[in-house]
């Protein structure tokens, strides 16, 4: 926790730099890589050890990765959340309750998924506990976090929706808000879970909506850029641009990892709560419709699901080829790397769509 050194500045000059935000984000994002990539290697071993036959491959997905990818391990979000969290509680300010709202989440999430994966594992089947049981067990982690979120901030903005590229459009939801903060996170967790399918294909994405929300982050928190972009200033959740540096650099350990042909995978583990923690992040910032648009690869990969059970059920037939998405292209012959890349390049544009929220209004 070295942001108490703050404390001994008046008798060392130099430690009034921990004071600042950017200087700890970029302590952070350091300080996450280096962990991941010192003991990577050894959770990779220790797994690979442990489940054997490695992560389940679902049958009636794509032939080639019953061959490509079998024995390969799952549970690799263990790797980032142990990196984001030491990273996070070194760094970031302990006082500031909006980031242990975020860890609550996003550690809540990594356990749930931790139960699904170690189902897989065991049963060696695709897949793990009840739905339902899930959902339910995520609405009820993410209804305390957004009861603490409306009661940290001041009524009745805290119970607002903000919409961007408007500067005073603000609709009051009341305590609904609470039910709406819930769709969104779990919304966001269960996105993520859905795009990871391919080597890579899920982090880089969520390391560049965490650097984006990093950003959106320090200036809702800061009263000078807040009220310079005309955004609604959210007192605090500056500190949060510290929890998405660490992300982002966890991501960076495991994407070395990761990287096709994939050593490991992230599993239910990483995805369920880095989509939590992203989802979090944006209820906190009162930037949760900016989410559905700097995370639009995710919302695009869960509205396939969601058309194709829904077109097979009511008549019979399948939209897409196999869902989610990135099956669908690799069913017409992409490569799997060029598959991940301009998933990728989409992921980007969609980064910058999302800050150019912050001028155009």
């Amino acid at each position: 926790m070295l942001y108490w050194l703050v404390d001994l500045s008046d008798k060392l000059s130099v430690l009034n730099v921990f004071r600042y935000i950017t200087f700890r984000t970029g302590g952070a994002v350091i300080t996450a890589l280096v962990f991941v990539f010192l003991f990577g290697p050894g959770i990779i071993d220790r797994l690979r050890l442990l489940q054997g036959k490695g992560q389940p491959i679902r049958a009636d997905g794509p032939q080639s990765h019953l061959v490509t990818k079998a024995g390969t391990p799952t549970m690799g979000g263990l790797m980032i959340l142990s990196g984001m969290l030491v990273s996070t509680l070194l760094w970031a300010n302990p006082a500031n309750p909006y980031v242990w709202v975020v860890l609550w989440v996003t550690l809540g999430f990594g356990l749930i998924g931790f139960y699904d994966d170690y189902l897989k594992v065991k049963k060696q089947r695709s897949d793990g506990f009840s739905a339902r049981t899930r959902l339910g067990i995520e609405a009820l982690v993410t209804g305390l976090a957004c009861i603490a979120l409306v009661l940290l901030g001041h009524p009745p903005f805290s119970t607002s929706l903000v919409f961007p590229f408007f500067k005073d459009l603000v609709i009051n939801l009341s305590w609904f808000f609470v039910l709406f903060g819930v769709f969104i996170i779990v919304g966001a967790g269960n996105a993520v879970n859905l795009t990871d399918g391919l080597d890579g294909l899920a982090i880089v994405p969520v390391m560049i909506a965490a650097a984006t929300f990093g950003f959106i982050s320090y200036f809702v928190g800061n009263a000078l850029f807040s009220e310079y972009l005309q955004i609604h200033f959210v007192s605090g959740t500056g500190e949060l641009a510290v929890v998405c540096g660490a992300l982002v650099g966890a991501g960076l350990g495991f994407l070395w990892f990761n990287a096709p042909p994939a050593q490991i995978f992230m599993g239910d583990t990483g995805s369920l709560a880095l989509g939590g923690a992203l989802g979090t992040i944006a209820v906190a910032t009162k930037h949760e419709l900016v989410l559905a648009i700097v995370g639009g690869l995710f919302v695009l990969e869960a509205i396939s699901v969601m058309v194709q059970v829904a077109s097979f059920r009511l008549f019979g037939k399948r939209v897409f080829r196999m869902a989610p998405l990135h099956h669908h292209y690799e069913q017409k012959g992409w490569a799997e790397s060029t598959v991940v890349i301009r998933f990728w390049i989409i992921a980007v544009v969609l980064a910058l769509l999302g800050l150019a929220t912050l001028k155009l209004r």
